[in-house]
């Protein structure tokens, strides 16, 4: 039917005509591969979300906007597709991470075991400080009382005695 219409409206038939079956095919092939066209609201949500995600195969944790793999580019392009379905942050964040794991998202859950990562670093600050507080205030306590000590002016006098009579000539007091 299609080759019938081409051929009338063109006036011609053969072996290009042939061909444009596929030809078409293939256009429409390429029109559905390519990426969703995105508004630039919508683009610079897919940018931030694309800085939070993980590269699965990079070993220096680049994001997947920054990475140049192959799984990124695709996952990037995936980024873009659910974005352009209507799927909100959360969902999409929810898709990597089951796919690839939690370890996929640059910014992880604050719940579960992640909580202890997160919340370690306060309490060792805190124990840390509760530490140094009494460290310092047993110090303090134990200057505030000083031990009874000989008053010094009774020992120099002792000592200034004895060094008189041992330097009166004829050695008398």
């Amino acid at each position: 039917m299609l080759q019938v219409f081409v051929r009338t409206l063109l006036g011609r038939s053969g072996p290009a005509l042939r061909s444009l079956p596929w030809a078409l095919c293939l256009l429409l092939t390429l029109a559905l591969a390519a990426p969703p066209t995105l508004n630039p609201a919508l683009e610079s949500r897919a940018v931030a979300i694309q800085k939070n995600l993980r590269c699965p195969l990079c070993d220096t944790g680049e994001s997947i906007a920054d990475s140049r793999s192959d799984i990124s580019v695709k996952m990037r392009s995936s980024v873009r597709e659910q974005l352009a379905a209507g799927r909100s942050e959360a969902q999409i964040y929810d898709f990597f991470a089951q796919r690839y794991g939690n370890f996929v998202l640059l910014d992880p859950p604050k719940s579960g075991r992640n909580l202890l990562l997160w919340g370690g670093p306060l309490l060792a600050l805190v124990g840390g400080g509760a530490l140094w507080w009494s460290f310092l205030r047993r110090r303090r306590t134990a200057a505030g009382t000083p031990e009874q000590a000989p008053d010094a002016a009774e020992d120099f006098d002792s000592y200034l005695a004895q060094v008189r009579r041992e330097t009166r000539p004829g050695g008398q007091p």
